[in-house]
């Protein structure tokens, strides 16, 4: 699959796990196994708890985000991340990029749409 496709079941491919956890983290300071929870609920189905926490270090080495250890009633510390001015900038920016992409898509969709028929898949 390449990374800018979708897979079968139409969820978004993990190179969209950068935005989505900027996003998530703008509503408000999360934890890691929220995070992974929410951002499959957002279409990343294949978003993995360690690829989750290798993106959050480097957003964090990025000064995109800070995080900070939190005890827990029920079970160890959780490291606790929230969204740095940084990484708003950032967010803004991903966000016109993808309302760029988003109005290609239209394009693309609304022209496919008109053609007289729909073409067919030919293999060599």
């Amino acid at each position: 699959m390449s990374m800018t496709s979708t897979d079968s079941n139409g969820a978004l491919p993990r190179h969209y796990l950068k935005p989505c956890l900027l996003l998530l983290l703008a509503e408000g300071p999360s934890h890691g196994y929220e995070l992974l929870e929410q951002v499959r609920r957002m279409g990343i189905k294949g978003a993995e708890p360690g690829g989750l926490y290798r993106y959050l270090r480097a957003m964090e080495k990025e000064e995109m985000v800070s995080s900070w250890w939190e005890p827990s009633q029920a079970g160890p510390a959780r490291r606790t991340y929230v969204l740095t001015e940084y990484g708003r900038n950032g967010l803004n920016e991903s966000v016109q990029s993808l309302r760029d992409v988003r109005e290609i898509l239209v394009t693309l969709l609304d022209r496919f749409d008109t053609l007289p028929t729909k073409v067919a898949v030919s293999r060599p």
